[in-house]
């Protein structure tokens, strides 16, 4: 499988907190690789890192070979980066469809110009961006409340959401920052098809989660981290019955 995110000897620190020491990481093509770790550990902050909340004090991210270096949060979600949030960052003011459609890497209604000069242009693209965005809410049976606000609907549903939302972003970097908390039912199953759905079409994926029977489901492989450090990485199983991560994660 062809490497696409990778980190090479990364490191971030914040004054005296280190985030990042020294981290290592290919993401393949197809392949869902699991952050697992205690509170603290860095999962979240190397996603930062990745999609550009944050810039690294030293070492080198690429996507599909191409250095991340210098390249603001839009430009890198412009190569295809896309990522969820932990707390899912939605606008409280918009319907479900109006949150996805600020999403896509391109959209050519933000330009005035193209308003102007190219408007059969911009609404043939918005007219395919909105079933676009309908054909995702359909995979995931929530077509019907496309209109409705997101403050309006489940926690489960937003979630969803978030990830819907991140799908817009129709590149081949996916990161999901603990899609599963607090969800159950539908939405739990409906996240892990999904997920295994856009691997398997080729992206290359990435979970923090703590919810470990999700990332046994799921993972093809995993990584164990623990105050900015990779401790360990290979198969979930082998990961799980580790001395290691039972001290470092479980208190055991």
């Amino acid at each position: 499988m062809t490497t696409l995110i990778s980190l090479n000897e990364v490191c971030k620190s914040f004054g005296g907190i280190v985030v990042a020491d020294n981290i290592s990481i290919d993401i393949k093509r197809r392949e869902i690789l699991g952050l697992i770790g205690p509170n603290g550990a860095g999962k979240t902050s190397l996603f930062n890192l990745i999609s550009g909340v944050f810039p690294v004090d030293s070492g080198t991210i690429s996507v599909a070979g191409q250095s991340l270096d210098g390249l603001t949060l839009y430009q890198r979600a412009r190569l295809g980066v896309a990522r969820t949030w932990q707390h899912m960052r939605l606008f409280s003011s918009m319907s479900v469809l109006e949150n996805m459609l600020v999403a896509p890497r391109e959209y050519p209604g933000e330009m005035i110009s193209r308003i102007i000069f190219r408007q059969k242009q911009v609404a043939a693209t918005t007219e395919a961006l909105h079933e676009r965005a309908m054909t995702i809410l359909g995979r995931m049976k929530l077509e019907g409340i496309a209109h409705a606000n997101v403050n309006d609907i489940t926690f489960g549903q937003q979630k969803l959401v978030g990830l819907a939302r991140a799908l817009m972003n129709d590149g081949d970097c996916l990161l999901l920052d603990e899609p599963m908390a607090g969800v159950e039912g539908h939405a739990y199953d409906t996240m892990k098809t999904i997920v295994r759905e856009e691997a398997s079409a080729g992206r290359a994926v990435c979970v923090v989660e703590h919810n470990v029977s999700f990332i046994k489901d799921l993972c093809n492989s995993a990584v164990f981290m623990a105050s900015g450090k990779i401790l360990e990485r290979g198969s979930v199983d082998a990961l799980l019955s580790s001395k290691t991560l039972a001290e470092l994660y479980f208190g055991a």
